[in-house]
């Protein structure tokens, strides 16, 4: 058992944190440095409480598992509702088996009553919350239909979070993203609350560029960083291939492949799972990265990761760029930084769709 938890351990960290510090010479973690280093436990950090809502669902359950592994986290609450095909008590209670010093306790509320009645417990002391939650698109389904569900869905858990935990960082997972992640800054202005507060995990764009770059070049996807810029979905996902030494060597050919694929990675794999599923396992990987980063920052390590925020770097409201996370969550909104040609291009158009999808969402919010 204990050559188990090793190997566990291994894969998750496999460098220590001062070496990386040391041989970087930066007080930032790279994402490649937090690849390799997710479950360690920051110097001076305190035991911090994560929720993940919609924990016991595809992507809920192993994101919790991975977070329940990350050994700053002191308590974990698992939280879905009373229907869920598992029970997130059962999942508490079969992660509380893990050799590792999280308490996990599960929380199922009833949909029919507001959220906000109900999560006191779950939510009071978090420091992060992940939202996972939400339904895919089904056949017949527009994507109108899509985003009022949902929406509403993550609406009742930013409201109960506004209640009961107000300073913790929300990493939003609800889909579509472009749209929920406004709508959702726009209800916690309304309230008074920092805005900055709520970031739209979009990091599973940068791990399957890092990923797909690696496949292609014959190289370590630990050692390639690309950023992904814009919003999470289709042309608005732009990976800036040429702002990582090794993304800069692809050739034309091998972006005019790369970048699609990465805008459209999700369709691969459902269909993949021929139908049967959906990107969960990967989703499931990226958001605990995400929630490690702000996990990082908030210990004391300021930490980088791209994410869809209300910024100031482009002429849009909502972007997607480069973010460091500190002790008090956002500490800064980095610029896009230099692109090249076709990148240019690319922005432009990514700018144009999220626009309209941004709109979307704020019109949502405004109606409230």
């Amino acid at each position: 058992m204990a050559a188990i938890r090793s190997i566990c351990r291994h894969v998750l960290r496999t460098t220590s944190a001062p070496s990386l510090v040391t041989r970087r010479s930066t007080l930032a973690y790279s994402s490649a440095a937090l690849r390799r280093d997710w479950t360690a436990k920051d110097a001076g950090a305190g035991g911090f409480k994560v929720c993940v809502c919609g924990g016991a669902g595809g992507i809920g359950q192993p994101m919790s598992m991975l977070m329940a592994m990350n050994e700053s986290v002191s308590e974990l609450s698992v939280q879905d509702v009373t229907m869920a095909m598992v029970p997130p008590g059962g999942v508490a209670a079969d992660l509380g088996h893990l050799e590792f010093p999280s308490k996990v306790k599960g929380y199922a509320i009833d949909p029919s009553k507001p959220a906000v009645d109900q999560l006191e417990a779950c939510l009071t002391g978090c420091n992060l919350v992940l939202i996972p939650a939400g339904v895919p698109r089904k056949p017949g389904m527009t994507r109108d239909d899509l985003f009022n569900i949902n929406a509403n869905i993550a609406r009742g858990l930013v409201e109960a979070c506004a209640q009961f935990c107000p300073d913790a960082i929300i990493g939003v997972i609800v889909n579509p993203v472009n749209s929920v992640v406004p709508a959702m800054i726009e209800i916690y202005k309304k309230k008074g609350l920092d805005p900055m507060k709520i970031c739209g995990v979009t990091t599973l764009d940068v791990v399957r560029a890092n990923k797909f770059v690696a496949d292609a070049t014959g190289k370590s996807p630990q050692d390639i960083n690309i950023p992904v810029v814009g919003g999470h979905a289709g042309t608005t996902i732009l990976p800036l291939f040429s702002q990582d030494p090794i993304g800069a060597t692809l050739t034309p050919e091998q972006v005019a492949v790369l970048d699609p694929r990465t805008q459209d990675g999700g369709t691969e794999v459902v269909e993949a799972k021929a139908g049967k599923g959906s990107a969960t396992l990967s989703m499931a990987y990226s958001g605990a990265r995400f929630g490690s980063a702000v996990l990082k920052g908030l210990a004391g390590t300021p930490t980088t990761e791209c994410t869809y925020v209300q910024s100031s770097v482009t002429d849009l409201p909502y972007f997607s760029s480069k973010v460091t996370f500190g002790k008090n969550g956002v500490e800064k909104v980095h610029e896009v930084g230099p692109m090249n040609a076709h990148e240019s291009e690319r922005f432009k158009q990514a700018c144009t769709q999220l626009k309209s999808e941004i709109d979307k969402g704020l019109e949502y919010a405004a109606a409230i």
